[in-house]
């Protein structure tokens, strides 16, 4: 057993590190700049185009994507680049062009998307022309049940026309949004799992309409594209607007959150390391009661539980992306779920931690750990709830064969 990764990793690695490092880190105060100082905050920063422009200069592009649209990594090579990312969820992501939710919609259309649609959509997203939304989750429904989708998609002669409401739909608040992914019930009288159908609906389709922008924990998560509740009264959009084929739409959607559910571990254990900077320089600088609280007990006690945490939260990450560049996506779903539980309930305490040994600067926007709890505790509910993760995953262990 090899756990060395291969050469050309190791280089891209480097120079994702060095880019993020020397390029992205110092560029965070320039984006709180701009930020208190631009009339729309949710438009494209002057910071962050610089930062893309530097990242396709260096190579560091569309590394997400495997296959002939992408950079051809697998899953696997990916892992140590994404979890760079996770230092600065802010600005990494976005300046690479491997930002939620685009990512995960440029898979959808690089997989089941026509050559009409990628060439519509897909082309402007890989060059950072344009960005997304993706609108499954709605406000009436429990919608960890994807099943229970309550939008309507009903064909009228040569269009499809949309009704319904959806929340969260990560990506909507940027003006350059253009597209919108629906998902929504095209099917009604088929099996549960063949209602729903994703259809490609320009942003300013007429009925489109978008209700308010929603918070996590007060942050509004600009560099994702914001979060809205948008309305959809009788949205027209033509027939070959769907995406893959009517009755598909559940189907991609999981094949859609697979690599997003392993992207987000991945840039969650960057996230844990980036705290574990900032303990060791403040736990070094500071001595409470006469002596620093790197010598603390429980200081050290908590620094050595993450760094144990991290390490093999890490192996499980990378175990499940070998599973799922040799044997595929649904064999490895116990490890897909394992980590999508695991990590984020991690990552969270080790971020809990952090903000205790800062004290009240670790809950003020002078350090990044609040944004950073803020996001990761946002993982237990996405991509599915921790509770639904467990059920299935109870569930299938109930049904493996004996280990002997």
């Amino acid at each position: 057993m090899d756990f060395a990764p291969d050469q050309s990793t190791r280089e891209l690695t480097g120079r994702a590190r060095a880019f993020v490092r020397d390029q992205v880190l110092p560029a965070e105060p320039e984006l709180q700049k701009q930020l208190a100082e631009v009339p729309d905050r949710w438009g494209q920063l002057p910071v962050v185009r610089d930062l893309q422009g530097r990242a396709r200069d260096a190579g560091l592009w569309n590394l997400f994507l495997p296959g002939e649209h992408g950079a051809g990594l697998s899953q696997l090579q990916y892992a140590p680049i994404a979890e760079l990312t996770g230092h600065s969820p802010q600005l990494a992501p976005v300046a690479m062009n491997c930002a939620a939710p685009d990512s995960g919609n440029m898979e959808l259309l690089a997989g089941f998307g026509t050559a009409a649609q990628r060439e519509q959509w897909l082309n402007p997203l890989l060059e950072a022309r344009i960005r997304s939304a993706f609108c499954m989750t709605e406000p009436g429904v429990a919608s960890s049940d994807a099943s229970q989708i309550a939008t309507r998609i009903r064909r009228d002669g040569e269009n499809w026309v949309i009704t319904g409401r959806k929340w969260w739909s990560t990506g909507a608040m940027s003006p350059d949004a253009r597209l919108l992914i629906v998902m929504g019930v095209t099917e009604p009288d088929a099996p549960r799992h063949r209602q729903q159908s994703m259809v490609l609906v320009p942003r300013e389709a007429e009925g489109v309409s978008i209700v308010r922008p929603l918070t996590v924990f007060g942050y509004d998560d600009r560099d994702h594209g914001g979060h809205a509740e948008i309305a959809f009264d009788e949205v027209r959009v033509p027939a070959d607007a769907v995406l893959g084929g009517p009755g598909e739409g559940f189907a991609m959607a999981q094949a859609r959150l697979g690599p997003g559910r392993i992207h987000h571990c991945m840039r969650a254990l960057g996230a844990a390391e980036r705290a574990l900077d900032l303990v060791r320089e403040r736990a070094l600088s500071r001595s409470p009661f006469g002596r620093p609280l790197a010598e603390q007990g429980v200081v050290r006690e908590w620094v050595a539980g993450a760094r144990i945490q991290i390490e093999a939260l890490r192996l499980l990450v990378l175990k499940t992306a070998w599973l799922m560049d040799t044997v595929g996506n649904k064999a490895a779903m116990t490890e897909i779920q394992g980590i999508k539980i695991a990590v984020p309930r991690a990552v969270q305490e080790i971020l809990d931690r952090a903000i205790q040994v800062f004290g009240a600067a670790g809950v003020s926007p002078d350090v990044p750990l609040a944004g950073l709890w803020a996001g990761i505790r946002t993982l237990r509910l996405a991509d599915g709830p921790d509770e639904v993760h467990l059920s299935s995953l109870g569930r299938a262990e109930f049904r493996r064969a004996p280990a002997l």
